[in-house]
């Protein structure tokens, strides 16, 4: 199975633990202040890294798509324009939010949406890349984001099988470590519609990549089942409020489920443990219960240093 250091001194894949992501993406409102209780509240539940979304509003959109009207109940402004600047963050403030992330000792990283924003998270110094299902059959993007040499991982979202090989391909010549999320672009995603099944068919196509899964179902079971399947990269969006304004809420774990989620992570991967079978210490006493225990039985078991 494939492994590789993402971030110096942390490794995953392989026998490495499942590598858990709080995706805050845009879940803090445009608040500054919320974005970093969000950072601590990662940090607490036990997540592994925080990430957040930075776009270059002007290079992403054309001026009639952020002229558009926008009138959804999620809006933050009267167009499309008005409510992504509502959303975004400055540079200055994502410096802030990295070094926020730095004193409370978690990893910090971003998708980044468009080359400008890609060039600044690299001089800001983000251990990796994350490639968003929206962007993975954006072929150009992907290969310059390659070019920085770092750690990259791809969400496949609305991708077909097709496509996520072509993705592969087309990366391979760059020699980075990467890893894909098997992912459904729905908020939230219905369970009918996940096929978890194709965590492990990326298993065996990519050998030499990092499988995992970018769940937007709602509650933590299905996470928890790809975790099983072997998905050793988590990403599920964190909130503090699934009331709130935004259509990621919805789909979004409160601290409460996100705590959960990381104990159910360890718990199941303790309790994978080996393929091998034999006779468990905590089965000791029960044995015994069998009544005489015979010298045969001792010898074909692993416990001979109890009798």
């Amino acid at each position: 199975m494939a492994s590789f250091e993402l971030v110096p001194g942390c490794w995953v894949g392989g026998n490495c633990p499942c590598f858990i992501i709080a995706e805050i993406g845009q879940n803090h409102q445009g608040d500054i202040n919320i974005a970093k209780n969000m950072i601590e509240v990662a940090k607490k539940c036990g997540a592994n890294c925080v990430k957040f979304q930075k776009s270059d509003l002007n290079s992403r959109f054309n001026k009639a798509a952020l002229d558009r009207p926008y009138t959804s109940h999620h809006s933050w402004g009267n167009t499309y324009g008005q409510h992504r600047a509502h959303l975004e963050f400055s540079e200055s403030q994502f410096k802030e939010l990295k070094k926020h992330a730095e004193r409370h000792e978690i990893i910090f990283s971003a998708s980044g949406m468009d080359m400008v924003s890609l060039r600044f998270l690299n001089q800001l110094g983000v251990p990796f890349f994350k490639i968003g299902s929206g962007d993975a059959n954006n072929y150009s993007l992907i290969q310059d984001v390659a070019r920085f040499g770092k750690p990259l991982i791809v969400s496949t979202g609305m991708q077909s099988i097709d496509t996520v090989q072509k993705v592969y391909y087309l990366l391979k010549q760059f020699n980075i470590k990467l890893g894909f999320l098997h992912c459904v672009s729905a908020y939230p995603a219905p369970p009918s519609d996940i096929n978890l099944r194709v965590i492990q068919s990326y298993q065996e196509k990519f050998p030499d990549v990092v499988i995992g899964y970018s769940g937007h179902e709602t509650g933590t079971d299905i996470s928890i089942a790809a975790v099983a399947l072997g998905a050793k990269i988590l990403e599920r969006h964190l909130t503090l409020d699934k009331t709130w304004k935004g259509s990621d809420h919805c789909a979004s774990l409160d601290p409460e489920e996100f705590q959960q989620l990381v104990s159910q992570v360890r718990n199941v991967e303790t309790a994978l443990g080996s393929h091998i079978k034999i006779v468990r210490e905590s089965e000791i006493a029960c044995y015994r219960k069998k009544g005489s225990v015979t010298s045969t039985d001792i010898a074909t078991t692993n416990l001979a240093k109890h009798w």
